[in-house]
């Protein structure tokens, strides 16, 4: 099966330097991959080239190809707007709206010109009930979104993202400052999810991608070291840079 993400000899130079190397990378679909290595390793770049917000940075320059369910992301004449709804991205700092709970999540649909209000309640309620938040917000939709807990902030996100029904969710790094019960919940809704869609999971913390990923992929100083099953990287390793990084040798 063709995989839904595909690099193939992807580069990525910021300012002249190198930042990823040949990476050579397949997401399949209705996986979650995890990517982990250390910082500077070039696992966030790699994700925000994937529904390009790495064009925010004006020295950037790729070479080879990425491609989004066989077309390259990079091709010219490629509609970023619509690229960015395919590959919805959740970030590690929650990001909410300055709106209520209700309108967080309405807000993309409504840009996309649904109006009607059924339609908008359902999107609110699926959303919502995919990133496990619902039965914590159901009564006050229409309070603010700021006034959730980070955890629960950052689940909102996620719905919002969800709203607008991506093939692929990027998430960079989205428990990195959440407690372990918010944590959970949020690895709970990628279980879901990944029946629906494919997730690509940034991670700093190599126990949840043991935890939460089906593959596991580990980039090391812009170089895609190795992929593979993720009982298989974290037990048997092929590479021993690999293994020195989850034991903890180094990181």
């Amino acid at each position: 099966m063709t995989p839904i993400v595909e690099a193939r000899q992807f580069g990525v130079q910021i300012g002249g330097n190198a930042v990823l190397r040949e990476v050579n990378l397949g997401v399949r679909r209705n996986e979650i991959l995890g990517i982990i290595g250390p910082a500077g390793s070039g696992k966030t770049t790699f994700l925000r080239c994937i529904n390009r917000l790495g064009d925010l940075e004006p020295s950037l320059s790729t070479t080879g190809t990425l491609s989004l369910d066989g077309t390259d992301v990079f091709s010219p004449g490629t509609d970023v707007a619509a690229l960015r709804r395919r590959a919805g991205m959740v970030f590690a700092v929650p990001n909410p709206l300055p709106r209520s709970i209700y309108e967080n999540i309405a807000f993309g649909p409504r840009l996309m010109g649904t109006r009607s209000r059924d339609r908008l309640d359902e999107i609110v309620e699926r959303t919502l009930r995919a990133s496990v938040l619902w039965d914590e917000v159901k009564d006050r939709l229409h309070t603010s979104g700021l006034k959730l807990s980070g955890g629960q902030q950052q689940r909102l996100c996620l719905a919002r993202t969800l709203a607008l029904e991506p093939q692929v969710l990027l998430l960079d790094e989205p428990c990195s400052g959440l407690d372990p019960i918010s944590t959970a919940k949020i690895e709970e809704a990628m279980q879901e999810l990944k029946k629906q869609l494919t997730v690509v999971l940034v991670t700093n913390n190599v126990k949840q991608a043991a935890r939460a990923s089906d593959r596991t992929a580990f980039f090391l100083m812009g170089e895609m070291v190795e992929v593979g099953d993720t009982g298989d990287l974290f037990t048997h390793p092929r590479d021993k840079r690999t293994n020195d990084y989850i034991s903890g040798r180094f990181g």
